[in-house]
């Protein structure tokens, strides 16, 4: 059994200076804006929706992530060519799961997915050595996208059941993920095929996204 290596990174609380403003129409703003996001959240709240979108490389097991943890056959498993539409239902909220093919002549295509993304999963072939530059730029790259700005997100170290597979530490230094800022992020160590950590990591990603979007009951 391969033991999992956890880690979350968290951004430190943020307190505006400059709320004690002194002119009036500071004041409305500051408070509209505030009120705008007390309806946003009460909204988001009352539909428990959470639009997840999972991306990485081909032959990551993006699908087969996607289909074990909703109790799919995985025996029988085609490359994703566009994108298909999981909805999950766990710990009282739908997850809205966006799978999109990771083949290099579709990344082009990933940017039309961003909007309204509240989770990013980033899944990491971890026997493939000779493809974790490239892993490591497309996830930069995905990172600086303005609508993905804030979202959470989850690393799938996957295929540890894999004798040559690399530990998520390994994965978290060849992606440089401590360099990451305006960014919730976790790495995790999972195996798509037998099902380790899957759920630990969806649970950890809902906590996430929860704390961020919705009010504690």
């Amino acid at each position: 059994m391969v033991s999992a290596c956890h880690i979350c990174v968290h951004l430190p609380a943020f307190v505006p200076d400059h709320l004690t403003v002194t002119k009036l129409h500071q004041n409305w703003s500051v408070c509209t804006s505030m009120g705008l996001l007390t309806i946003l959240k009460k909204l988001k709240q009352k539909e428990r929706e959470v639009r997840v979108l999972i991306l990485g490389l081909d032959n990551a097991g993006k699908t087969t992530i996607v289909k074990k943890f909703n109790g799919e056959d995985i025996n029988n498993i085609s490359p994703t060519l566009g994108f298909s539409i999981q909805t999950l239902e766990h710990m009282g909220y739908k997850l809205n799961v966006w799978d999109v093919g990771g083949q290099k002549s579709l990344r082009s295509y990933w940017r039309n997915y961003f909007e309204t993304t509240d989770a990013l999963i980033w899944v990491v072939d971890s026997t493939d050595r000779l493809r974790l530059n490239d892993c490591r730029d497309e996830l930069s790259n995905l990172l600086q996208e303005e609508r993905l700005t804030g979202a959470t997100l989850l690393v799938f170290a996957n295929k540890q059941d894999l004798a040559a597979s690399l530990r998520p530490a390994q994965i978290r230094e060849a992606l440089d993920l401590d360099s990451i800022k305006g960014h919730h992020w976790c790495i995790l160590g999972c195996s798509a095929v037998t099902g380790e950590n899957l759920l630990e990591g969806i649970n950890w990603l809902l906590k996430d996204v929860s704390s961020r979007l919705f009010y504690a009951e």
